[in-house]
This record gives structure tokens, C-alpha cells and sequence, in this order.
């Protein structure tokens, strides 16, 4: 194995470890059903990838890549919310020109993917100037191999600061290396694909307007499977309304027929489903359709009833968007909340007049007592000490709640 792999080594080195070697065995011995479908989807899939590599003058061995990723699945997403082909999480995608909504998820246009996971993956190598890095870096972030490049005293290969990376990326690389032994040499371990999967030829139409693929594929004999497998990222079935010279795919033989009749066709699909989806896509627990992120900082006394309420969401939303099991949170913890624009400036508005209630300092008159306020006082504690209500306390010292700090003077009789 050790020979076949230097015989393939490339740009990026195919070091034969134990762990590669159990790669190996995994894909060739107790996972060849496994092995044998990635090997009928690479037909669908790998002329793309090569395509993009030699324009972005990247190595073509990277492609196998994707098979660590996403088993070459475009539409899979991973327990740490990881989506398409090249598995880019939100904000990673987002870096790279990938945008997610509800209704389509660029993440999941292989075309689309493709060139953001070259232009990451060419960004990497160029930071750390090593090929093996670069992959451990898109498995863990860079942060954390710079941190392991640290602990192994400044060393800079894969192997010398392998056992202070995270688990999964100890593993990560050693599976890329499997992979590319398995693809080329498939036929010496008797794996053969037995049914090669093809994209169809395609050229694209453009799409300014809430469209139902199933209704205009219905008027011209296209089947909705196709129009699914060329456009894997529109994810129910809709181009919404907000769309502006959206390229959709389509078989190249339909190209003609749609332009031609584009007006009738795309007036019949605008009127199938539309105040469903989006009634959908308003109400669906997590949605971000429509909305803008901002982070709130939970601070003492937060819970999650408060917190949706400030932001007009459901508490099941933040739990879905921040992946929280229970309701515990913690002071200091960042929670990702996505509003609608116009509660955007209100809700902010509401947390700084939170976060730092005013408090108008009250002016004693001669004779009125006065209370400073110290470390575990309670407005309750105040007025049962100084027997007044809780009522007449606010009202003398312009209080609009009953928040009061460490270091107030409050004023704690009438005269």
C-alpha cells in the first residue's frame, strides 16, 4: 500500500500511516458498499470538481476531499449544521459568497460550492504554505492548528503536530489519503461501480419571480426529479418572489421551449403553492427567511422567555438556531438571534436600555432620609426596613422598575 500510494503522490503528500492503512481496510473491506457508491457518484460529480481545480490551478487530487466531507451529497447537513457537498457551515459560506435562506441554500449548488471550497481551501495552503495543514485547517479551523503548531514547539508538519489536534482531524487526513488510494486503485481490491450516476447536459434559464418548479416542469413534460437534481440548493420546490434573474437549470433540450414560451409558462408556475410556502417559511421553527442575525450577550437574570420576547421570537427558535437541548444558558454566553428588520432596531434599543438602565438620581429635599444603596439590597428589603411601599420608593426616586445597583442613594421617606 505504502508503494502505491508514493506511486499517485502529487502536490499534497499520501504519508502511509496506521491510521491510513485502517482507512483503507475500512473502504475496501467493511464498507465496500460504501466504497462502491462513492465510486458511482464520483461519475456525477468529479468532472465538476476537476473542472473548477484546473481553473483555479489547485491540485486534482482534492476532489477526493469532498468524499470525506459529504459522501459527494449535496443536500446532507452534519450534526454541527455543516450543509452541501463541501460541508461550509453559516458563516464560513457566507465569507465565501454562499447565501442560505429558506428557500435555496447556495451551499448546495455543487457549482457554487465548488468555488468557495477552492477558494478556502487555496486561502489555507497559502497560510500555512503546506498542503496537509491546509486540509486540517478545513476540517478544525486554522486556529486550532496554529494552536497545535504551538504546542509541538513551532513544528510545521502534519504528522509532528498530529497528537494535539482534535479527534476528528487526526482522522480527517488520514481519510482523505484512504480515499485516494481507494479511487485509484479500485480495481486491484475488485470494486467497480455498478451503476454510474450522470448530471444531465444543462444550459440555464433566468427567473425573476415566485415560481413552482413542479407546475412548469408539468407544462413541458420535464420531469421534477430532474429539475431537483440540477438545483439541489432550491429546497421546497420554489424559486421565491424575491428572486432577480435567478439562473435555474434545465435539462439542455427543454432551453428552447422555456424561452420561447417563457411569459405562459412562468405565469401559470407563479400561481401553484406560493401563500403556502410562504406561510411555511414564516412560521418553521428556526427559520432565518427574511431575517437579520444579532448576538445578545446573556446576562444575569436572563432566560430564554425574556429573551424571545424581547426580540419577538419563539423560544423554540433560538433553541433550533443556537442548538440548545434544554433551556439551561449561562451569564456571558452569546446566543445567535435572527428578527425580522423591524424589530431589528427596537430590540437593540430594548437591550442597552436593559443592559444599562437610566436612573435619574433623585434630589432629597431638608428633611427626607435617604438610604445608599449596598451589595444585596432589594427594593422589598428597603421598604420593609424603612416602611414605605415598594410603589411610593419608585415614585420618589423616578424609578421605572425595580432594578437598583450597588452605590445608588435612594430616597426612603415622604418628608
Amino acid at each position: 500500500m505504502e508503494a502505491r500510494l508514493k506511486a499517485i503522490e502529487g502536490d499534497i503528500p499520501l504519508h502511509f500511516t496506521p491510521d491510513v492503512k485502517k482507512y483503507i481496510n475500512f473502504y475496501t473491506v467493511s464498507r465496500r458498499d460504501y466504497a462502491r457508491k462513492m465510486l458511482n457518484r464520483s461519475s456525477k460529480y468529479f468532472p465538476l470538481f476537476e473542472e473548477y481545480l484546473a481553473k483555479n490551478d489547485m491540485p486534482d487530487e482534492l476532489k477526493y476531499l469532498s468524499v470525506v466531507e459529504s459522501g459527494l451529497n449535496p443536500t446532507v447537513t452534519s450534526h454541527a449544521a455543516a450543509v452541501g457537498l463541501w460541508q461550509f457551515i453559516y458563516w464560513t459560506g457566507k465569507k465565501y459568497n454562499l447565501n442560505s435562506s429558506w428557500y435555496i441554500d447556495d451551499r448546495m449548488d455543487p457549482d457554487m460550492a465548488t468555488q468557495a471550497a477552492c477558494d478556502f481551501l487555496g486561502y489555507l495552503n497559502g497560510y500555512f504554505g503546506d498542503w496537509e495543514l491546509a486540509l486540517a485547517g478545513y476540517n478544525s479551523g486554522p486556529g486550532r492548528v496554529n494552536r497545535a503548531i504551538r504546542y509541538a514547539d513551532g513544528q510545521r508538519e502534519f504528522l509532528q503536530i498530529y497528537k494535539y489536534l482534535p479527534n476528528e482531524t487526526k482522522a480527517y487526513v488520514p481519510k482523505f489519503v484512504a480515499v485516494a488510494y481507494v479511487f485509484n486503485y479500485a480495481e486491484e481490491h475488485n470494486l467497480y461501480p455498478d451503476a454510474p450516476e450522470y448530471i444531465p447536459t444543462y444550459d440555464t434559464v433566468h427567473v425573476s419571480q415566485y415560481l413552482h418548479l413542479e407546475t412548469l416542469g408539468k407544462q413541458i413534460g420535464l420531469c421534477l426529479e430532474d429539475l431537483e437534481l440540477l438545483n439541489p440548493q432550491i429546497k421546497h420546490g420554489a424559486i421565491p418572489s424575491t428572486a432577480r434573474n435567478y439562473p435555474l437549470k434545465v435539462p439542455v433540450e427543454f432551453k428552447e421551449l422555456i424561452t420561447q414560451n417563457r411569459d405562459s409558462l412562468y405565469a401559470k408556475a407563479a400561481k401553484v403553492g406560493r401563500l403556502e410556502l410562504e406561510k411555511m417559511a414564516k412560521n418553521e421553527i428556526g427559520t432565518v427567511a427574511g431575517r437579520e442575525r444579532v448576538l445578545h450577550k446573556v446576562r444575569s437574570g436572563d432566560v430564554l422567555g425574556t429573551i424571545a420576547e424581547r426580540y419577538h421570537v419563539r423560544v423554540s427558535d433560538i433553541k433550533k438556531w443556537n442548538r440548545l437541548k434544554g433551556s439551561m444558558i449561562r451569564v456571558g454566553q452569546s446566543l445567535k438571534i435572527w428578527v425580522l428588520p423591524k424589530y431589528k432596531n427596537t430590540s437593540k434599543a430594548k437591550t442597552m436600555a436593559s443592559a444599562k438602565p437610566k436612573i435619574t438620581p433623585p434630589n432629597p429635599r431638608p428633611g427626607q432620609k435617604t438610604h445608599f444603596v449596598k451589595r444585596g439590597d432589594s427594593l422589598w428589603d428597603i421598604s420593609v426596613a424603612n416602611k414605605i411601599s415598594i410603589e411610593k420608593l419608585k415614585a420618589l426616586n423616578n424609578l421605572n422598575s425595580n432594578n437598583i445597583k450597588p452605590g445608588q442613594t435612594l430616597i426612603v421617606s415622604a418628608e
